[in-house]
């Protein structure tokens, strides 16, 4: 199966299934010399694993993560970086009743169309537990990027039709601690109680429902995005769009820029006191020509509402028959609290990509 690889020099390749033997990635292109904290990227899993609070799936993994090769004494080698989390309590039989029938706004049918089988067993390789590989490898490149000085944070701005207000921290130690105050992810306090209220009660009605990450690159260079394909915020999208449930991904204005006039809109240079070349306002989201200016760039990923409730549905069958299906299993009612640190591990994959192709840029 093809497209199990992001990235050009800083490169992963994902592997497992969600009901497999385990999960893992490859990572290839990792300079060496990079410091391996190995707490901090279990602790990246483990705010991406199940079974963490109320208003998440009870499945129990503890999202262990083993490294196998590509370190020496606490640093990087240069060499193929390979790490393992291990399956720890699948539940094969919650998925018996969907092996011949197509469970609705799955990747059911499309799987079994596309190669004429499918694991059935919690979507296999479609299983947003594939997730888990890309959170260990995104910690290994935020590792990489914190020697240059570059941070990312994320958190939820929305659920339903929740929004948190614009939240301004400066410390990025301040955002995560704030952040992780509540199980929402969600750094403005009186929202995140709203916001646990409402999930709540969509679980107890059986339901599920979307919401909004918003994510900041702080501290990143000008001149990273490559002309024309290769844009930073093209990147950005490709590697959001990727992950399981997003159906939205906009940059710095996004959608409500094209409400806008240019006057209102442009972005206008200017110097700070340091003599750094700023801009009085960020439209631009910190991206302009496809390429970092040097403002914190910022943008918000969209997500769906988790497909399995606990509703009866109808559907069709392998025959094409009219069926119907009811949800089972450990399922999460809002996807958006364990989403934040796979947005974060996509844009820090992304970032550190483009910060070691942006090395070959001039002389």
């Amino acid at each position: 199966m093809a497209g199990n690889s992001f990235g050009q020099l800083f490169r992963i390749t994902t592997f497992g299934e969600s009901h497999g033997e385990a999960i893992g990635v490859i990572i290839d292109g990792c300079p060496a010399g990079v410091g391996v904290d190995l707490d901090y990227i279990q602790g990246e899993l483990d705010k991406r694993k199940p079974g963490q609070s109320k208003i998440t799936t009870q499945r129990k993994e503890s999202d262990t993560v083993k490294m196998l090769s590509g370190t020496f004494e606490g640093k990087t080698t240069g060499t193929p970086i390979a790490m393992i989390i291990p399956n720890e309590d699948q539940r094969s039989k919650d998925y018996s009743h969907n092996v011949d029938v197509f469970r609705p706004s799955h990747a059911d049918y499309t799987y079994a169309t596309k190669y004429g089988i499918r694991d059935h067993r919690g979507g296999g390789r479609s299983s947003a537990r594939e997730t888990a590989a890309r959170v260990a490898a995104g910690a290994l490149a935020k590792l990489l990027l914190k020697t240059q000085g570059i941070e990312i944070v994320a958190h939820v701005s929305s659920v339903g039709k929740i929004d948190a207000p614009n939240v301004f921290i400066d410390n990025a130690d301040d955002f995560i601690a704030q952040r992780e105050q509540n199980i929402v992810r969600c750094a403005d306090p009186a929202t995140a109680e709203e916001m646990i209220t409402f999930i709540d009660s969509v679980r107890k009605d059986g339901d599920t429902v979307g919401g909004k990450v918003s994510c900041y690159v702080k501290n990143c260079p000008v001149g990273l995005g490559e002309p024309v394909f290769d844009k930073l915020h093209a990147d950005l999208g490709k590697a959001m769009l990727s992950i399981n449930a997003v159906h939205g991904f906009e940059f710095g204005s996004g959608f409500s820029g094209s409400e806008m006039r240019g006057s209102e809109h442009n972005d206008i240079f200017q110097k700070d006191a340091s003599g750094k070349v700023t801009t009085r306002t960020n439209f631009s989201g910190g991206i302009q020509g496809g390429i970092s200016n040097g403002m914190p760039i910022e943008f918000k990923v969209a997500f769906k509402p988790v497909a399995t409730i606990m509703h009866n549905q109808q559907t069709i069958d392998g025959e094409g028959n009219a069926a119907e299906i009811s949800g089972k299993g450990r399922h999460d009612p809002c996807v958006v609290p364990r989403a934040v640190p796979i947005v974060e591990a996509m844009a820090a994959l992304v970032i550190a990509d483009h910060l070691l192709r942006n090395r070959s840029a001039k002389i």
